[in-house]
């Protein structure tokens, strides 16, 4: 009997020695680090710590100043492989409803997507059809985007960057500004889609400690560098923390350690203090 030999999946995204600069300020300093494949990878931190900027770069949509970025098995500097590998690759920025336009319906937004994949008419239906359903917004189909409410806008948003089948798909504080209740739904319809596209990699940028518990493997970052990388119950365990808001404090420097208070309640956000 022949014993099958397991191949190692390699990193959606391999970042050595990166650093970008928005004038004098340095978003990102010397980040190296490999991003696990089909997995829910985060990164947690409070807001302007680089996670955008990182997410930017992975995503092909910024120029890389400095430092090597591999995607999806290719150099991001090369114009041949980036115009290859984007499309293979769906981005959710940052704010309600960023990706989405307004005066559109719902059904129209998902089509127009469609249509920039070249998908034909049969091919577009069938998989705005599925989308519409898994989400609940198929009542909806008719409806202005920008008459929906926070949760609805963020769900149609996923859906246009669904249409195509991503191999990699990145969302950038996706349920910021959306009620606790619309997160939990948001999130449990990431892991049923993922159950689904089990290639898949998703990679999200969050302050929601509570989100990140959900997540496969954590990246946690500060000031344009990278605090510790691993699973929340591995961050937890590393620093003695019961919880990962305490684990992602105990990270940091003493100065900017005094400067946080942990949240009391469940929902706990990380802020950066002046």
């Amino acid at each position: 009997m022949t014993s099958l030999k397991l191949v190692p999946v390699p990193p959606v995204a391999q970042l050595e020695g990166v650093s970008q600069h928005y004038g004098k300020t340095a978003a990102l300093n010397n980040i190296t680090l490999d991003i696990p494949a089909r997995s829910m990878v985060g990164l947690i931190g409070p807001d302007g710590v680089g996670k955008s900027s990182l997410l930017s770069l992975i995503s092909g949509a910024r120029v890389i100043e400095q430092g090597n970025v591999i995607v999806l098995g290719g150099d991001m500097r090369d114009a041949k492989h980036r115009r290859d590998v984007c499309p293979r690759i769906a981005w959710m920025p940052q704010g309600l409803g960023k990706n989405l336009y307004h005066t559109l319906s719902v059904y129209e937004n998902v089509d127009f997507f469609a249509r920039l994949f070249g998908h034909d008419k049969a091919e577009r239906e069938a998989r705005i059809t599925e989308l519409l359903n898994s989400t609940g917004l198929a009542p909806f189909r008719d409806r202005p985007a920008g008459k929906l409410s926070g949760g609805m806008k963020q769900k149609l948003g996923l859906c246009c960057a669904l249409i195509h089948d991503p191999e990699l798909l990145i969302l950038d504080e996706p349920t910021t500004g959306v009620d606790p209740l619309s997160r939990a739904q948001f999130w449990d319809l990431i892991d049923s889609i993922r159950q689904r596209q089990t290639n898949m990699s998703v990679l999200v940028a969050t302050a929601y400690m509570e989100e990140a518990e959900r997540f496969d493997w954590l990246v946690a970052m500060n000031a344009g560098e990278i605090l510790a990388t691993g699973s929340a119950q591995q961050l937890r365990a590393k620093t003695h923390s019961a919880t990962l808001e305490q684990a992602f404090i105990a990270q940091l420097p003493a100065a900017q350690r005094q400067a946080h208070k942990p949240v009391a309640d469940s929902d706990a956000h990380l802020r950066a203090h002046e």
